[in-house]
């Protein structure tokens, strides 16, 4: 077999999408812990039900704490991420509309100045050079 025909085991690809700043990835690990864990514990809730263990109500009473922390850490990542877009700054570009919008309303305005101007002008350039009476 010779080298020319191998495929090679590993090709790197560039990344689709952004790394998550570190806040956000800490957040978002912790939620994703918390939530399968309260995962977990309700399959064990539900488990010791079936079976009729003496477990079953602390489990079930515990399950439903977890349940409101694994709420409260998917929140966590969600405001951690809006606080980080809010603090460092999202490059937002407008749309090609919104550009347009502006430009149109740039043109009217210079328009409705340019004609208030113009009857201003139009007094001045009638009188002669500092004659304050026509005689």
């Amino acid at each position: 077999m010779g080298t020319a025909g191998q495929r090679e085991l590993w090709v790197e690809e560039p990344a689709t999408r952004r790394r998550m700043p570190d806040p956000v990835r800490t957040a978002a690990v912790r939620a994703v812990l918390i939530v399968s864990l309260t995962l977990i514990q309700a399959m064990i809730a539900f488990l010791c039900t079936l079976t009729d263990s003496w477990l079953a109500f602390p489990m079930v009473l515990s399950s439903v704490g977890s349940t409101v922390v694994a709420t409260w850490g998917v929140l966590d990542v969600w405001v951690t991420r809006q606080v980080w877009n809010q603090r460092h700054g999202v490059v937002s570009v407008p749309a090609s509309t919104a550009r347009q919008l502006r430009r149109e309303r740039r043109r009217t305005r210079r328009a409705e100045r340019s004609a208030r101007r113009a009857p201003v002008e139009n007094i001045r350039g009638h009188g002669g050079a500092g004659q304050l009476t026509h005689s």
